[in-house]
């Protein structure tokens, strides 16, 4: 039963009015006022004030331990993209801090949202070479290791600072172009009490959205309407600004083929007739022949990667300049950067997206594009890319293929669960051939491709949707990576599922050295031992240490009966499929192109490759 003081204490949170709390109180009363579920960390000395503030508040805000801070970043980074609702990460100083740094490039770079709070030396301590201080250069230098891969980050020195700090990341972390923030805390900050304010969430942070110019989105109209080979280019920026319905509409409404990024997939059901699947290096037939020969691309919310674009070779995946490129993001330094823009429209993806379809409709009127031959070329070229797909995903061979377990995993997971994917061939071929049906439900370390992310960022996604099927493919390196985040799964009853592709070994690394480079010149990609033979750990044994149901699996027909078991056991599981390693069967299916340098002694190895690389683009 809460005290008299702790009602007092409450109300006057609850009337905006001062009153004396700690450090620690003002960030946990800040965070339960934004609505945050969850906060993930490992408590350590520098962060103890903090993570006090949260025993008396258990019943408004939940703490959960990982077991490594990258983990604990990696949660909070699924979570955010399959529910929209930032977490906060809690880390001490020193080596806690600096291990959310991978969790925090991923995030920086995939435009999502997170608050780190981490640990820092005493204010009237710094200089002194402390526990965990790095002072040569500047006293309590700790946070510039994480400078690079936030979008702000807050040295506090006086407990007053907190309410404007918490509020101002908040509205940093939120507004414009998603991304992580940090506030770096002294533990007498934390510690130490002050008159205090909670602010007001609604009155300082950003509201709406940001909408494009009325001019130039009538010019956008009016080039896309008469465009006969309109091509929808969506990336992650749509699935952030929930536009998925916005861009159906338009993309309907023209009869203009849709064709995703990595982080844009589920923009559109993956089922739907106007999908023409990916683009780029890793591209689909339909994707990049329909990009290269458009008139008119609209990209939304795509920052135009080197994967995407097939390392800029002109005329692979895009023909810009001849192509004329309406390009719309809601960060201007996007726009024009490695294309340039007949229309460039700098917006919020769903209100750009809702103007520039009025607009059209003023232009004309809706097409009937099924009875066109363009949409008959978009048939026609989906059915080849499921053709070329058909060869490895339908073969009956031992080891199973990696397009053999996606088809047979997708066959098991409802058309509204989630898949959760790091780096590897799992990632990338997921990508090409797994089919979403909606947004949030495709979650990846998109460009950072961050290996360890499955694990994590299937737990993630789980706390988000804990209604929603899970299903985490990973390679075994990737999750080799963060494996013992299980034990936090099995520790708190996350049901995820975990799908293991295990081809020992570092194979879309090998395969690109072998391709690339030559067969003779395959080095550090293998697990094997001395004498050359493969070697792996047991997964599924060790994930049955951890608690968690566990099969593993070498014929692909019994796959999808263990999928089912795992789903139905209701506890956190990991399915093991071994997976084959040797061409063509360990390969995946391309029509792009990525430039992959090799030495001047291997320039002969590169021709070939270069020469191979343009006969499959041709055909």
């Amino acid at each position: 039963m809460a005290s008299t003081t702790d009602e007092v204490d409450h109300m006057a949170e609850l009337n905006g009015e001062s009153r004396l709390m700690t450090g620690g109180e003002l960030i946990a009363e800040y965070l339960i006022k934004e609505k945050v579920p969850y906060v993930i960390g490992i408590p350590g000395h520098g962060i103890l004030p903090t993570a006090d503030a949260f025993v008396d508040r258990k019943d408004r805000i939940t703490v959960l331990q990982a077991v490594h801070e990258q983990g604990s970043v990696h949660l909070a980074d699924a979570f955010y993209r399959a529910s929209g609702q930032p977490l906060a990460v809690f880390t001490s100083i020193g080596p806690g801090a600096v291990n959310t740094a991978m969790g925090l490039a991923q995030c920086y770079i995939d435009s999502t949202a997170c608050m780190v709070l981490t640990g820092s030396g005493h204010t009237h301590m710094r200089g002194r070479a402390i526990l965990q201080e790095i002072e040569r250069q500047q006293w309590m230098n700790n946070a510039r290791i994480l400078e690079p891969v936030v979008k702000r980050y807050w040295s506090v020195s006086h407990t007053e600072q907190l309410p404007f700090a918490m509020h101002r990341a908040f509205n940093t972390m939120m507004g414009g172009r998603r991304g992580p923030v940090l506030l770096d805390l002294p533990m007498d900050v934390q510690a130490d009490a002050a008159q205090m304010v909670v602010p007001e969430p609604l009155e300082r942070e950003v509201q709406g959205r940001t909408r494009p110019d009325a001019q130039e989105t009538q010019k956008a109209a009016r080039l896309l309407y008469g465009a006969k080979r309109p091509v929808l280019l969506v990336g992650g920026g749509v699935i952030t600004a929930e536009a998925s319905d916005e861009v159906r509409k338009l993309a309907e409404y023209l009869g203009a083929p849709v064709v995703t990024t990595s982080m844009g997939k589920g923009a559109i059901p993956e089922d739907h007739e106007l999908n023409a699947w990916a683009c780029g290096d890793l591209g689909s037939i339909s994707g990049n022949t329909l990009t290269r020969s458009a008139d008119v691309l609209v990209a939304v919310g795509c920052r135009f990667t080197d994967r995407c674009a097939s390392s800029y070779r002109h005329g692979v995946t895009f023909t810009i300049p001849g192509t004329q490129l309406i390009h719309i993001d809601i960060d201007p330094q996007e726009i024009g950067k490695n294309y340039p823009v007949a229309v460039g429209l700098v917006a919020d993806a769903k209100a750009a997206l809702q103007d520039l379809q009025a607009a059209i409709a003023d232009v004309g009127g809706a097409r009937k594009y099924r009875e066109e031959a363009y949409f008959g070329e978009l048939q026609k070229l989906k059915g080849e890319w499921d053709a070329l797909l058909s060869k490895t995903r339908d073969a009956d061979v031992r080891p199973m293929t990696i397009s053999r377990a996606l088809k047979e995993a997708r066959a098991v997971l409802e058309r509204d669960g989630i898949v959760v994917t790091g780096a590897g061939l799992p990632q990338s071929q997921v990508y090409q051939e797994f089919p979403v049906y909606g947004p949030r439900q495709h979650i990846t370390s998109g460009g950072f491709s961050t290996m360890g992310f499955t694990v994590p960022g299937a737990i993630g996604a789980k706390l988000a949707k804990p209604d929603t099927q899970v299903l985490g493919i990973a390679g075994d390196g990737d999750f080799l990576q963060t494996v013992q985040e299980l034990s936090m799964a099995v520790q708190y009853d996350i049901p995820i599922v975990i799908l293991v592709l295990n081809n020992f070994g570092w194979q879309s690394i090998k395969n690109l050295q072998t391709r690339v480079y030559g067969a003779d010149r395959v080095i550090a990609t293998p697990f094997e031992k001395k004498d050359g033979t493969p070697y792996s750990a047991h997964m599924a044994d060790m994930a049955k240490a951890f608690g968690c149901y566990a099969e593993r699996i070498e014929d692909p027909t019994e796959l999808q009966a263990a999928l089912r078991r795992a789903f139905a056991s209701g506890r956190p599981a990991v399915i093991e499929a071994l997976v084959n390693r040797e061409m063509p069967w360990c390969g995946l299916a391309a029509t792009g192109w990525w430039d992959v340098p090799v030495p001047a002694y291997l320039t002969e190895q590169r021709a070939q490759y270069d020469r191979e690389r343009a006969e499959e683009v041709l055909r």
